[in-house]
């Protein structure tokens, strides 16, 4: 039994595997930096608060932010980046390993 000829689909899925991870890689980063954001955010509004300039509802903020953090939203927000990410690839499965272990690295 002779095995089939995979050149042609090595290069695709070596392609693939490393685009993943360097998009995973980044994904991993920016996210770090948007949490850096947010905290110092954070910080800015609960000092301005304390000094009387402005009056922050938390209630509110929890109230609008909690579905978001939700498991059916986030599994819709996951589905959603890899159906945009893997769009028209030929590779996608290897494009998604690739992606978990650069989410990993990062």
């Amino acid at each position: 039994m002779e095995l089939p000829d995979l050149t042609p689909y090595l290069g695709q899925v070596t392609f693939g595997g490393l685009a993943g991870y360097a998009v995973g890689y980044a994904l991993k980063k920016v996210g770090r930096a948007l949490a850096i954001v947010l905290g110092l955010l954070f910080i800015a509004l609960q000092l301005l608060a304390q000094a009387g300039y402005v009056q922050v509802d938390w209630t509110r903020i929890q109230r609008d932010v909690e579905p978001l953090l939700q498991q059916p939203g986030l599994k819709s927000l996951w589905e959603r980046l890899l159906s945009t990410l893997t769009h028209n690839l030929p590779f996608g499965a290897s494009f998604v390993g690739g992606l978990l272990l650069g989410l990993r690295a990062g």
